[in-house]
């Protein structure tokens, strides 16, 4: 396995991580009162679409040759960062 195979590997885990997470948040949407449920519904919506930027940017990781990928990973790392702070607050928020 390459480094970017191995980079790849790492993301899409923590990728699957979160998606878990959303889907938990997901749930939680569901269950709130009417007064919440749109306020939930809206971040959970609003994480999906972070996570579809993300999935998007990991294809094109992968699609990337040579050593250029290495020049994706500035756009990848901050996909996952903006991704990654956002479940983050987004569960505290539904804690």
């Amino acid at each position: 396995m390459d480094d970017k195979d191995a980079y790849a590997d790492k993301l899409q885990a923590r990728l699957d991580q979160w998606r878990a997470e959303i889907d938990k948040l997901q749930a939680k949407a569901k269950e709130a009162s009417a007064d919440t449920k749109l306020t939930y519904q809206k971040q959970v919506d609003d994480l999906r679409e972070k996570q579809k930027d993300a999935e998007k940017k990991l294809d094109e990781l992968g699609e990337a040759q040579g050593k250029a990928w290495e020049d994706f990973k500035a756009g990848v790392e901050a996909a996952w960062d903006d991704l990654g702070k956002a479940v983050r607050s987004a569960s505290d928020r539904f804690s």
